[in-house]
């Protein structure tokens, strides 16, 4: 199954739309398509990744997450998550990304901390 991305930027912020499964065959399309974005536009220094219609995330994806997270970092901003299925929220607490990953309900209160 591929993995579905829409991105638009934000002021600062790129905003990525996930939907599907982020996983061995995906996290490669899914950060190849981040890092090309900040790439493009040097300006953004947040990343807002919104979950609401991802599905399954494995290893590979959680991998591909922090590494984002990590480049973020590195730019002197932010990565925040937003809309949340139970599952993935599940995933994201078992996985220690919860402790370091700021959650919100919605993309419009994710803007708001970045």
């Amino acid at each position: 199954m591929n993995v579905k991305l829409e991105t638009h930027r934000y002021g600062r912020s790129l905003v990525v739309r996930l939907g599907g499964e982020l996983d061995l065959k995906t996290a490669g399309e899914f950060r190849d398509a981040v890092d090309r974005e900040l790439e493009r536009h040097e300006q953004i220094r947040n990343i807002v990744l919104i979950f609401d219609e991802v599905t399954f995330i494995d290893s590979s994806g959680l991998g591909a997450i922090l590494g984002r997270y990590k480049r973020a970092s590195q730019m002197g901003g932010k990565l925040v998550a937003a809309g949340l299925t139970p599952q993935i929220k599940k995933i994201f607490e078992l996985s220690g990304l919860l402790k370091i990953i700021p959650v919100c309900d919605s993309e419009t209160r994710a803007l708001e901390l970045v």
